[in-house]
């Protein structure tokens, strides 16, 4: 037989979703520790009809979506309880929470008014995939596992693919940023399996109608034999990739764009390094790790912080990549950063974008000043100069 609580509680989150006030219903506490961590549950309009739209998180980055009537909410909660103990719901006239203890007793805690306000809730449209460049259709997708055949997104893959469609929108933003006659040259470099240089090659081409020739470049062998593989498949005459060393690495062409994802530690730094001494037009980058400064920083005015391991990696994260983004800035770059995808999704979220700045004078007392600020900030923080300090004037010339 139902409890009553759990029953009233399905009641109340019914009541809350009819009258639009509904901000949001999340279970969580699994009865059994396994793959469901917990469920969070929203309203939404599909079709021009409203639904309470319920995503489960699952481990490994993994969810689960479930679309439901408003008159089967009732059944649906008292159903996620059989594997959920425990629920918070958060509407605008109140909430309620309900708690299954362990022995099976179920208190029902409720303050304010549910379902009894006039503000109601703004539902979004669920059109947002619509609004995205890719739709997980695309071949270069359903080859990389992404999704299947009929374009549906794998769970295990919907942080990747929305990592993708993120990466493919700064993409078409900088594509406007770039000349406009003739073939466009792009850099991938530690490109890996190449999610993101299969993603460019197709916004570039395909959205953007531009002639591209796009060069990956990484250490395994195998992963550019995968890729070019995909490639040809997928017709993409212009995406060629090269098994290198970055560092002896050399353009044939001068750089429109380089691009890098989640370069390992100084793997970045080199990445960078190379767009600008090869004066790349527009830089995409995304850190990986940041161990170099959690090893070699030597600042006692940040001992405070340091001495805590966890404050001092975050400290060294974000004081790493303000530090290349001042490098790059005497090199001729305007910069900033910004976030790739939800740091939900993965904490390594940051984005260096950098333009080169037409008319750069690397002679300019503004250019000096920019390298006296890099040269000072770098060695407040490592205790010395930067190696190859010279060389930052010197790759502009």
């Amino acid at each position: 037989m139902l409890n009553e609580k759990i029953a009233a509680f399905a009641n109340l989150l019914k009541k809350s979703a009819d009258c639009g006030s509904l901000v949001n219903i999340v279970f969580h506490s699994p009865e059994k520790k396994g793959e469901i961590l917990k469920a969070k549950g929203v309203l939404r309009s599909i079709g021009g009809e409203c639904v309470l739209q319920i995503e489960t998180s699952l481990t490994e980055g993994r969810v689960t979506q479930e679309n439901i009537k408003l008159d089967d909410i009732q059944a649906a909660a008292e159903r996620y309880f059989d594997t959920f103990k425990k629920a918070d719901l958060n509407d605008r006239g109140g909430s309620a929470s309900l708690m299954i203890s362990k022995k099976g007793t179920v208190s029902l805690l409720k303050k304010g008014k549910i379902g009894e306000g006039e503000e109601k809730i703004a539902v979004k449209a669920n059109d947002r995939e619509k609004n995205r460049l890719l739709d997980g259709s695309e071949d270069f997708l359903f080859a990389l596992g992404v999704s299947d055949e009929k374009g549906r997104v794998h769970d295990k893959k919907q942080s990747k693919f929305r990592q993708i469609c993120r990466f493919s929108e700064y993409i078409a933003e900088a594509e406007k940023k770039l000349k406009r006659d003739g073939t466009l040259y792009v850099y991938d470099l530690c490109c890996g399996k190449s999610y993101l240089s299969f993603a460019a090659y197709h916004v570039l081409t395909k959205l953007c109608g531009r002639d591209v020739k796009m060069t990956c470049v990484d250490l395994k062998q195998s992963v550019i034999d995968y890729c070019d593989g995909i490639a040809k498949k997928a017709g993409m005459d212009g995406l060629s990739f090269i098994c290198m060393d970055i560092d002896d690495f050399v353009p044939e062409n001068k750089p429109d764009m380089v691009i890098s994802l989640h370069a390992c530690d100084i793997a970045t730094d080199i990445v960078l390094n190379f767009a600008s001494r090869y004066k790349a037009d527009i830089i995409l980058s995304t850190p990986c790790c940041h161990h170099q400064m959690m090893h070699e920083m030597d600042c006692p005015t940040l001992d405070f912080i340091a001495r805590s391991s966890i404050l001092k990696q975050k400290l060294c994260d974000a004081a790493t990549d303000s530090l290349r983004l001042l490098k790059l800035e005497a090199e001729g770059y305007k910069t900033d950063a910004t976030e790739l995808i939800d740091p939900e999704d993965t904490p390594k979220n940051v984005m260096l974008r950098a333009i080169r700045r037409k008319n750069f004078d690397e002679n300019s007392s503004d250019t000096k000043a920019k390298a006296e600020k890099y040269e000072s900030t770098y060695r407040f923080l490592y205790g010395k100069a930067p190696e190859g300090m010279a060389e930052i004037i010197k790759h502009n010339k």
